[in-house]
């Protein structure tokens, strides 16, 4: 067994042609850009690429396969010199058994069955091309053919206030639109973690992961996990989240809640702090507020949340967020330590100060130390270190 750092949802910007996929996604974001990116620069060992069903995508796909530089693993994913490819679609649920939108994350073992399934996707929605497109069909429905193609389900990004399970697309329970046997984990968000999710006893029996949503190459593992595999494939990726055959999570890496761009509430004109939902806004006095993560958890709570199974949830700060630290001093962290798994897991204080000002290592290593202290994000708006 070996331990590999995963993040398992990043969008496509573009395909190679140029077509819009994730229309909020940076131009820069092609298939091609995003394995070289994930695996030379960030250093991950399997990535989850959830635009696959984008015929452009997929014909990318096809061609590397082709050419040589992609290769089918036996047990599902495409290997990229090393580091394992898992396609996956991101799909938004909204009809009669929802209060509002829902994403969710289906993940397909190999090429055929992603093209299977986006041939029979093109039969439900508007725009085949483009990522997080509305299903006409009911979540349970899609949850049945993702299994009858061996697949995986995760709901995505529980508890953002718009778009998610909890955030509006149900009033209680997630049994009110899916099949709660046929999900495979749970997507927490960049605005929650693992003691925080687990206020809500439903989601006990569910393995939690932690992805950056990527819309960019920058935004690529901002959160992400380290899996405990005998290998990167989609086969071993399926035992991790079942917690099978000693695969397992061993470390959940992600934001402190605080940074994330939903944790608190806030007036949605003005994006004042305010910490009741029924009350005019102090500030502005409007009465439109967009609840926050924390907010909503407490509405749902039904457990105390001391669930002793978890592995650790690791709050950590992407060395973007770091302040003072540019694009020029991070290429230079790169050139010298080669990946930012690197820097952000294994590199000394020292080793990092002969590279770059001394504030700056320190601060790097306060971040490693959970040390910081930070302003909470809201509304949109992420939060902000203090230190």
């Amino acid at each position: 067994m070996k331990n590999y750092f995963v993040d398992l949802h990043i969008h496509i910007g573009r395909t190679r042609s140029g077509r819009a996929v994730k229309i909020t996604g940076a131009k820069s974001l092609t298939f091609s850009n995003i394995i070289r990116h994930a695996r030379d620069y960030k250093g991950l060992n399997m990535i989850g690429v959830i635009d696959s069903h984008s015929p452009e995508v997929l014909d990318e796909m096809e061609d590397l396969l082709k050419a040589g530089e992609l290769q089918e693993h036996p047990e599902g994913g495409l290997n990229y010199g090393g580091m394992s490819v898992i396609l996956g679609s991101e799909l938004e649920i909204n009809d009669e058994s929802t209060q509002g939108p829902i994403h969710v994350l289906c993940y397909l073992p190999t090429l055929q069955k992603m093209r299977d399934f986006s041939k029979w996707l093109k039969n439900y929605m508007k725009n085949i091309h483009l990522s997080s497109q509305r299903i006409y069909i009911s979540g349970r429905v899609l949850q049945k053919k993702v299994k009858e193609l061996e697949g995986i389900f995760i709901p995505a990004h529980v508890f953002t206030p718009f778009k998610s399970l909890y955030g509006k697309g149900v009033r209680n329970s997630l049994a009110e639109v899916f099949d709660a046997d046929l999900i495979d984990g749970i997507e927490l968000g960049l605005s929650s973690d693992t003691s925080m999710a687990d206020q809500l006893a439903e989601l006990h029996r569910y393995t939690f992961v932690t992805n950056s949503d990527a819309h960019s190459l920058a935004k690529i593992a901002r959160e992400y996990q380290k899996i405990e595999m005998a290998e990167p494939s989609f086969r071993e990726l399926g035992l991790a989240l079942s917690k099978a055959e000693g695969r397992g999570i061993k470390a959940n890496y992600g934001l402190d809640p605080q940074l994330g761009k939903y944790h608190r509430t806030v007036c949605a004109e003005c994006l004042a702090y305010n910490p009741s939902f029924d009350e005019a806004c102090s500030v502005c006095g409007s009465v439109k507020k967009v609840k926050g993560v924390a907010d909503r958890i407490q509405e749902l709570r039904t457990s105390k949340g001391n669930q002793y199974e978890r592995p650790p949830y690791i709050h950590q700060v992407p060395l973007e967020f770091i302040p003072g630290l540019g694009p020029k001093m991070l290429e230079k962290l790169m050139d010298h330590f080669g990946t930012e798994m690197a820097v952000l897991h294994s590199v000394p204080l020292d080793s990092l100060k002969q590279v770059i000002p001394e504030k700056t290592a320190i601060t790097i290593d306060k971040a490693r130390k959970g040390q910081l202290a930070f302003h909470a994000g809201g509304g949109g708006k992420y939060g902000k270190i203090t230190d």
